[in-house]
């Protein structure tokens, strides 16, 4: 298999206080795992719940006031200790 036959891949990028941009050859499910038309390679998502086009974004996060929380600092996880053998 050439570089140019593997699947392009799937990225998702939160923006911050806004929705969830989907790019790649995704497949959206509704809740009932049936397939949601999809017009375009790149779709936002909504994540405020307001949107009256779900489960896509149509900008109704700025007029309400979404906002996300902070992300957190990433942080360095402990390595784990060697046990000693009983």
């Amino acid at each position: 298999m050439s570089a140019s036959d593997s699947p392009a891949p799937v990225t998702i990028v939160a923006c911050p206080d806004g929705p969830l941009l989907v790019r790649g050859p995704a497949q959206i499910v509704d809740a009932e795992g049936k397939p949601v038309h999809r017009s375009r390679r790149t779709v936002a998502l909504c994540r405020c719940g307001v949107s009256t086009i779900k489960p896509y974004c149509d900008g109704t996060h700025k007029l309400v006031g979404f906002r996300t929380d902070p992300q957190p600092e990433p942080q360095s996880r402990p390595q784990p200790q060697p046990q000693p053998e009983v």
